[in-house]
């Protein structure tokens, strides 16, 4: 059996030694859960796996099937399908999906669309009540009425 590692890191996220493959690499920003079973299943490494006794070849392995997500799995479970800019099919990861989000935002603002309303007033964006949830202020109670 290998050695076991508390830490183990992958695309620069630490992973606990001590978890589950299959919920630490939900930790990597773009891969949920069901994309990590499926990393797992194309890896050939059992799901409940710890993550510190893992080898490097497996390591090197799991890298390789995130790096090259968009080759080895459908476009179902991608996350930016049909993107606005070159209508290809990408999975994005990390900063890079975090700075993508922002520029959709931006773009949605600059149109003046009812999205990039919501968005630049702070609003709920999804169809949300608003009446009596998503309030960032104080609370608002009753007042007791002074005597």
């Amino acid at each position: 059996m290998p050695e076991f590692r508390e830490i183990v890191r992958i695309l620069d996220v630490d992973l606990n030694g001590s978890n589950a493959i299959r919920q630490e690499l939900t930790k990597i920003k773009g891969i949920g859960p069901t994309l990590a079973m499926a990393i797992c299943h194309k890896a050939g490494i059992p799901p409940h796996t710890r993550v510190g006794y893992l080898t490097d070849e497996q390591i090197n392995r799991l890298v390789e099937i995130i790096k090259n997500i968009e080759n080895v799995f459908p476009p179902y479970l991608l996350n930016r399908r049909f993107d606005r800019i070159d209508g290809q099919d990408h999975h994005l990861l990390g900063a890079e999906l975090t700075l993508r989000q922002q520029q959709d935002i931006e773009f949605e603002k600059a149109i003046e669309s009812w999205r990039g309303y919501r968005h630049s007033y702070g609003l709920k964006v999804r169809g949300q009540r608003t009446r009596t949830t998503g309030r960032k202020s104080r609370p608002l109670g009753v007042k007791r009425r002074r005597k």
